[in-house]
């Protein structure tokens, strides 16, 4: 008997079976996940648009979902990376501070990812002093990582890159997308951006984009830190404390930070910064500006306004790099079935307070931006604006939920991807624990503190000196009267309180005083 022609051979069999597995394959949605380091909400104008423009992650929320209570678990770098990779809170995930090397041995979101078949790959700032685990690509910076010439680090070793971090950054993530990415494969690209950390040092071609604007100066730039603890009055973030050199570009020639910034770059654009940024220093010593001068506080404010140039002219750089890999996804064909995240490891101070830098749980240093597109997703509408509370503790839950993978008992965060279309997920959270616990002995002398807000009351405890706050956010929305022990919030306080006590027994939270209150710096 001859051969029944109309059935399929095995070979046959086994093509097509694969071919449907790869079929499946490429139809989970690519995640890309931009997290830039220290961008305030308030310096991108699809949240508020007073400061700059920032039209490519403008695009991101007229396309996508714009989340405005996206709240951080602890605002510093290492904790926060810890746990979006984690989804859990630093007691769990081990790094509690900028100094505590991450166990890559953990499970992590990428690390799951791998296993249900995505190809994972991690471009730029890293800084969790362990080499990254759970990626198939990865090329980082090491440590904060160098504005010009950065050195780059992989597996095989580390180099220096000629060029622009952000741009340097950029390209190689076009060039994992565009040539190194298996193509029947789901995706997980995570970017990271250096910028605009501190020293806040522009591309070449950013470095005149603001001179001369005026900024509107924030209701509480001249707080005076009364009727709070005493913790708002001891940090030290004031704008009058940063260094001249090299935060504010004021120096002479024989400057050392200028001289190792300048070493690093080319010669066309150390020109550019010898023309646009060498004469602030003659401005400074000589007095040739009115504002440097007397009184003190008209001095303070030129220290800002140079502050926030050299900032929004790094977020700048950042939001070209996010229109690029928009337009490279485009070009290849990816765009529609991709996932894109921009996000900040935390918020930032620009002026509020009368400060720079993060950790207080204010809302500038609370609150990190969001922004999600997918284009696929036809149940998402654009443009719409999430007022629920979520934070940086669901990432990793949102990217397990997006990739059909199942997520471990053990993350403390929950995913919001019903969100993008709307739907609240069943019993989400009415509220957020926050806990810093680095310390004042660190940089900028912060007191430790925890704390639970609902978006519209905020109880701040700062542990080590027996001191609270409460903020009514809607009554006070600069944070500037804590209504503790009032009389008219003692039951509001109360339930706070309560709530407080919950969250840390439900997170499993260790008592951060078991010897009782200590004094700051001990």
């Amino acid at each position: 008997m001859g051969r029944d022609t109309t059935r399929p051979t095995l070979a046959v069999l086994v093509a097509l079976i694969a071919a449907g597995a790869a079929t499946a394959e490429a139809e989970r949605p690519n995640i890309v996940f931009i997290m830039s380091d220290d961008h305030a909400y308030q310096a991108i104008s699809a949240y508020d648009g007073s400061l700059n423009q920032t039209p490519n992650l403008d695009r991101l929320a007229a396309e996508g979902v714009r989340f405005d209570r996206c709240y951080v678990t602890d605002s510093i770098c290492s904790p926060s990376r810890a746990c979006i990779l984690t989804g859990k809170y630093g007691h769990r995930n081990g790094v509690t501070n900028n100094y505590t090397k991450f166990d890559g041995g953990q499970v992590t979101f990428p690390k799951l990812l791998q296993r249900a078949g995505y190809q994972t790959a991690m471009i730029g700032k890293w800084h969790l002093g362990s080499d990254p685990t759970g990626f198939d690509h990865w090329d980082i910076l090491p440590g904060q990582g160098k504005y010009y010439r950065p050195d780059f680090r992989t597996a095989d070793g580390q180099r220096a890159v000629d060029g622009y971090v952000t741009d340097v950054t950029t390209d190689l993530a076009v060039r994992w997308l565009t040539e190194q990415r298996a193509t029947d494969k789901p995706f997980l690209l995570m970017m990271h951006h250096k910028a605009p950390h501190r020293p806040w040092d522009p591309a070449p071609d950013k470095l005149a984009a603001y001179r001369g604007r005026e900024f509107p100066q924030p209701a509480t730039f001249d707080d005076d830190y009364q009727g709070r603890a005493s913790a708002a009055r001891l940090a030290e973030m004031r704008i009058e404390q940063m260094r001249p050199s090299p935060d504010l570009k004021i120096w002479d020639d024989d400057d050392r930070h200028r001289r190792w910034l300048y070493k690093h770059m080319s010669d066309a654009a150390r020109a550019k910064w010898e023309q646009e940024i060498d004469p602030r220093w003659e401005q400074w010593a000589g007095g040739n500006d009115p504002r440097v001068g007397d009184p003190p506080l008209q001095k303070r404010r030129w220290m800002w306004e140079l502050y926030l140039q050299d900032y929004l002219a790094c977020v700048d750089s950042v939001d070209e790099s996010v229109g690029r890999v928009l337009a490279t996804l485009e070009e290849q064909g990816l765009a529609d079935n991709t996932i894109v995240v921009y996000t900040s490891d935390q918020g930032f101070y620009l002026g509020e307070h009368g400060w720079f830098d993060k950790r207080l749980m204010y809302e500038q240093s609370l609150r990190t931006p969001l922004l999600i597109r997918w284009p696929a997703a036809s149940s998402v509408e654009a443009g719409r604006v999430e007022k629920q509370i979520v934070s940086n503790v669901d990432f990793a839950a949102t990217f397990l939920d997006v990739a059909g993978a199942d997520v471990p008992d053990a993350v403390q965060g929950r995913s919001f991807l019903p969100m993008l279309s709307g739907q609240t997920p069943p019993d989400w959270r009415e509220d957020l624990y926050y806990h810093y616990r680095e310390g004042p002995e660190r940089d900028h002398a912060v007191a430790r503190h925890e704390g639970v807000t609902n978006g519209r009351l905020k109880l701040i405890h700062y542990y080590e000196t027996s001191e609270w706050e409460l903020f009514d956010l809607e009554a006070d929305p600069h944070e500037v009267r804590s209504v503790y022990d009032t009389p008219a919030y003692a039951e509001r306080q109360t339930r706070m309180h309560h709530r407080l006590g919950e969250l840390r027994k439900e997170l499993g939270v260790p008592d951060p005083t078991p010897n009782g209150p200590v004094a700051l710096g001990q």
